[in-house]
This record gives C-alpha cells, sequence and structure tokens, in this order.
C-alpha cells in the first residue's frame, strides 16, 4: 500500500498527525507519551497506537524505550515522514526583488533549498511584510523572509511566528534612508507632509520613530510609490531603502536613519510557530552560507540573478 492510500485509512489523520510531530523532533529526543499525544491531537489511544506501529512498521522512525525514563526518538526518515505528513513541496514568500541585494538573496535562497528529498521549493514575491506573514499565518505559504526588525516587532505583539534562520547585517538590505524633496533639507521638520507604507512594518515603524515629536502630515502610499511621490514633491521626505537609490543611480537628497542596532538590515526566515515540523524541516535544509555566497556573486556582478 502507497503511503498516500495508507492517509486515507482509519488511522489515516493521527498518522499524518504524528509524522509532522516527528519531523519536529530530533533524533535522540524523548517523545510525547500516548497520554500527551491524546492531549495534543485530541484521538484516541488506540488510533494513536496504531498509528505509531505504522510509522515503525514502514521504517519511518525507530524508537528506543528506556523504561522508566521513557520513549526516545533512536532514528528517523524525513523522506518516509515527509511522505505521511503529506509535505509534498515548499512554497516561500519574500520582498519583491527590486534592488540587487534581493535579486542576490532571492537566487541564494532557491540554490540552498536544493535537497536531498527531491521536493519542489518555489518562492512568491509580495510587498509588505505585514502581508506576508498574513499570508504565512493564513497557510498560504510555508515561511516568509522579513527583517529581523519587522520579525522582533510582530513577537512583541504576540504574532505566532518563530526565527528559524538569521542571515546577519546587511543581507536584508544596506541601509534605511530619509528621502527628500528639497534638496537643502538635512532632517524631519514641522509642516512637512511624509510618506508612509502601513503594510511595511519596517518602512511605517521608522517613519514613526524620526517623526516622533513633529507637527508633520502622515501621507499613506504603497511602497513601490515613495520614491517617485518624494521626487515629484507629492510628498517632502520618507524612508526608504538605499540600495534602490544607489542601484538605479536617482539623484535624490537622503541622510541615513541613524538606529542603535541593525535589525533593519538583517533578513530572517519566519516560520508560523505552530508548525514544529516544516521549523526543523528548513532549518535543516537551508545553509546560510550558500545564501550569502550566492547573494554577494549577485551583488558583485559575478552572476546572473536566478529565482
Amino acid at each position: 500500500m502507497k503511503y498516500k492510500e495508507m492517509l486515507y485509512s482509519k488511522n489515516g489523520l493521527s498518522t499524518m498527525a504524528l509524522a509532522k510531530l516527528f519531523l519536529g523532533l530530533k533524533e535522540g529526543e524523548k517523545i510525547p507519551t500516548v497520554t500527551e499525544l491524546n492531549d495534543k491531537i485530541d484521538l484516541a489511544r488506540g488510533t494513536i497506537q496504531n498509528s505509531i506501529k505504522m510509522l515503525q512498521s514502514q521504517g519511518a522512525i525507530r524508537l528506543e524505550s528506556r523504561g522508566h525514563l521513557g520513549t526516545f526518538l533512536k532514528h528517523k526518515d524525513m523522506r518516509i515522514l515527509l511522505e505521511f505528513a503529506g509535505i509534498t513541496s515548499i512554497v516561500g514568500v519574500m520582498p519583491l526583488p527590486y534592488s540587487k541585494r534581493y535579486e542576490g538573496f532571492a537566487t541564494g535562497i532557491i540554490v540552498a533549498m536544493e535537497n536531498q528529498y527531491g521536493m519542489p521549493v518555489s518562492m512568491a514575491y509580495m510587498r509588505g511584510a505585514q502581508n506576508r506573514i498574513s499570508m504565512l499565518l493564513s497557510d498560504r505559504y510555508d515561511f516568509a523572509i522579513i527583517s529581523k526588525f519587522a520579525a522582533l516587532e510582530m513577537q512583541k505583539k504576540k504574532m505566532d511566528i518563530q526565527i528559524v534562520k538569521s542571515f546577519g547585517e546587511y543581507s536584508y538590505l544596506s541601509h534605511h534612508i530619509t528621502v527628500f524633496h528639497d534638496a537643502s533639507k538635512k532632517a524631519i521638520e514641522d509642516g512637512m507632509r511624509v510618506g508612509i507604507d502601513k503594510d511595511s512594518i519596517d518602512q511605517s515603524q521608522l517613519t514613526m520613530r524620526i517623526c516622533e515629536g513633529k507637527k508633520v502630515t502622515f501621507v499613506p502610499l504603497a511602497y513601490n510609490q515613495i520614491l517617485e511621490k518624494t521626487l515629484n514633491g507629492e510628498v517632502d521626505a520618507a524612508i526608504w531603502n538605499e540600495d534602490e537609490v544607489t542601484d538605479k543611480l536617482v539623484s535624490i537628497n537622503y541622510q541615513p536613519v541613524q538606529l542603535n542596532d541593525t535589525a533593519d538590515t538583517e533578513a530572517v526566515l519566519v516560520v508560523d510557530s505552530n508548525k514544529k515540523e516544516m521549523a526543523m524541516l528548513l532549518n535543516d535544509m537551508i545553509d546560510i552560507k550558500t545564501v550569502l555566497s550566492n547573494q554577494k556573486l549577485v551583488l558583485d556582478g559575478k552572476i546572473t540573478p536566478s529565482y
């Protein structure tokens, strides 16, 4: 009987739930008791025991009983567990690749996710960390790429996201800057119209910080409109990504945004914190050095972006 056919059997839902649970455990880790599993997946003890036996008989897991210490996961076969878990592909979402740095990151993540499980991986591109996380938590995507700054802000709000990989400073962008329509301006002043994208956690939060104590008018804009609207004078100033200005050789007055850390420049990979199996899988599949080395090759013009 094929694994898919087994999942449609009487114990199919239990087996799928347990396969995901075992994907999220490390070899050598103690597994929950049947009673604890019963509480987790709300299925009969006999059904749970039959599913564990099925996973063992198919070679998906090997367990070791250590008496009063409990039962431990001695070995797991990732390929078989993935099939039982119904995980047949992975889809991630990241910012629109409008800068060379984003193009390099997209290239690196695709290369890094060529995997030993033969599992297809694809990327979607979406503006705004808020939008990406909303789609992640509604099961549209398996993981999202956002800035560490945005991830920490969301965790403060008790959103169910877990950081699986951190790629280091300047992996997301080089710097945030304040762009000005007036070539003589050096800072936000009272009376200015300031562009703000409320879908972008980074841009909106940083905008609020630099405008604190100032009497300004906030003008809601989509992120991709900000530079154009600043150049033509519809807004006087806005927070922007320096990479796009330098990549496109845009002639505009700008000043660096002074921050206490570089969390806004660091890319992180996040998952739904309730999906331990996806966190474990992605942690196993993605090598940070591979992502960053390919990103650098794109930035240096040594390879063509491919994503």
